[in-house]
């Protein structure tokens, strides 16, 4: 599944093609993904002028002047392509500019989804209301952690993937940021000092800016708007590494836990 940084490169890569467009067709080639697509997407969409993109979490929001916004997850394959050159099976929705530009929802597995909110109502969205602070936002800080975190005995990286206390994280860069903070991700996460949450918060900072700078992680179907591949899984220091040399001499170790595989090297993740 796209992650965040996957989701934040989509969004670059949107945003010169329509920030500050009319939107002249706006055109769902069917009536639902995950979910039905809104009957009305047509018809508020079209003929607007996009104000701003975005990113909440792992979502992708279109903002216009008529005071709508269209959000959008990539669910499993989802991809937008931008100026295609022909059409592709599982082509779900067409959007075109004033100036001829387009950019296309492709989505082969149909596990994400559109939606429209008012721009004013977004904080209140019901995806969006329970999150917690964005990881790249400086409202994620070790003080922030040290409180959210007090006195919960399950383990940290359990409490990273939860939403309600960061926005966004996923399996692969939690396992990440985790092994560049020496973390062990079965640290109970109640019991983690203020010195070292503040390590872990500059780590998931480093290594989601590093993954973003790289396009993103391509694991299966994901590429960028413009085609692009992803090359962060390059610089993986422990996703995906089982048996491999960690950094410190130890050996990566992989263990499954409710479907989600979690990779560490026990040597300098100790505690």
């Amino acid at each position: 599944m796209p992650e965040l940084p996957e989701v934040e490169t989509t969004v670059r890569g949107l945003t010169p093609v329509l920030a500050g467009q009319r939107l002249v067709t706006v055109e769902p080639r069917r009536a639902d993904l995950r979910k039905a697509i809104p009957v009305d997407l047509r018809r508020r969409m079209t003929g607007a002028t996009v104000t701003a993109l975005g990113r909440r979490a792992k979502y992708g929001t279109i903002a216009t002047d008529r005071g709508d916004t269209m959000i959008f997850h990539l669910g499993m394959s989802g991809r937008w392509r931008v100026d295609p050159s022909e059409p592709l099976a599982h082509d779900h929705l067409l959007i075109e500019t004033g100036v001829g530009r387009s950019v296309v929802l492709n989505d082969p597995r149909r596990f994400g989804f559109l939606d429209l909110c008012r721009t004013d109502d977004i904080h209140t969205y019901p995806p969006f209301a329970a999150m917690g602070p964005e990881p790249l936002g400086p409202a994620l800080t070790g003080a922030y952690l040290l409180d959210a975190l007090a006195g919960r005995s399950a383990p940290i990286k359990a409490m990273l993937l939860d939403q309600r206390i960061v926005a966004g994280l996923g399996n692969i860069y939690v396992c990440e940021a985790l092994h560049m903070a020496r973390i062990a991700p079965s640290r109970a996460a109640g019991r983690i000092a203020l010195v070292r949450l503040e390590r872990l918060v500059a780590a998931i900072h480093a290594v989601l800016m590093a993954a973003i700078e790289a396009g993103g992680s391509t694991l299966r179907d994901f590429a960028a708007p413009d085609g692009e591949l992803g090359y962060f899984s390059k610089q993986f220091l422990a996703y995906g590494r089982e048996g491999e040399a960690c950094d410190c001499g130890g050996v990566v170790k992989r263990r499954v836990e409710s479907g989600r595989s979690t990779f560490w090297c026990p040597a300098c993740q100790r505690g």
